[in-house]
């Protein structure tokens, strides 16, 4: 027998999450999903405007949330992020690591050291550091959730992708690292990896016919994925109903990676 009903598992009523990438996509669908599971929610992008945007459709639909412009490959943003929040709100409880960067799609002898360095802090060490700081937040009230959203690629290498692919790879590694690390601190840190999702930042691989084919060839499920199929993962994670799970790398992809 359960002690608490469903509905308690997964309430997420006075919890405060804060969720990078927010601006548009998986960011975006994530961000409404805790909002209407009763969580309030700090929404962060690098550009205000495209935030506030959100913020606005997620107030007007009674939800209790904030925009903070933060770019998380800037150490000093990422504090800022972390301070509004607490100023905001008073406390962390989820950690949705969900910014990312690709600014280069071909082999590894097209990249250079400025492309890597660019990948690497936006997408591993952003969402380490961004960890980091609600660590002490989240142990200091008996524990919180951290989910970083990485990539099938992170799991098998996608064509094309080598370093975006390296990146979340590191972010599977970096999750597991933070689990052993932080589980006695009551802090769980899991993993999502979505495979190919039509938003705008996959734009460039879906927008192709070929492409898009070849790959819809080896997904079981034969179609993409939209932002709303990762919400209710996602809201598993950040909630009750996950209380012994962490260090786990989810995958939704179709089928992807059977």
């Amino acid at each position: 027998m359960l002690k608490t009903s469903l509905p308690e598992q997964f309430d997420l009523t006075d919890r405060v999450a804060i969720v990078t990438g927010a601006s548009r996509g998986i960011g975006a669908a994530i961000a409404g999903g805790l909002a209407a599971g009763g969580a309030r929610v700090v929404l962060s992008s690098r550009k205000q405007e495209a935030v506030d945007t959100v913020a606005a459709e997620l107030t007007s639909a009674g939800r209790e949330v904030r925009a903070v412009a933060a770019h998380v490959g800037d150490l000093d943003d990422v504090a800022r992020l972390v301070d509004e929040t607490l100023a905001a709100f008073g406390r962390i409880d989820i950690v949705v690591n969900n910014a990312a960067t690709n600014p280069v799609f071909g082999p590894l002898l097209n990249t250079d050291a400025g492309v890597f360095e660019k990948i690497m802090n936006v997408n591993v060490r952003g969402p380490l550091e961004l960890a980091k700081l609600a660590h002490p937040h989240m142990a200091a009230q008996g524990g919180g959730s951290v989910i970083n959203i990485s990539s099938v690629g992170g799991i098998r290498p996608e064509p094309m992708l080598g370093l975006y692919s390296v990146s979340k790879a590191a972010l599977v590694s970096l999750t597991k690292v933070m689990a052993s690390e932080w589980g006695h601190d009551g802090v769980r840190v899991n993993a999502i990896c979505p495979g190919l999702v039509q938003t705008t930042f996959s734009a460039a691989l879906w927008q192709n016919e070929a492409i898009v084919n070849e790959f819809l060839s080896r997904v079981p499920l034969g179609k993409m994925a939209s932002p709303d199929d990762l919400v209710p993962l996602a809201l598993f994670l950040a909630s009750p109903a996950s209380a012994y799970c962490t260090g786990a790398v989810f995958t939704i992809d179709g089928g992807l990676t059977i």
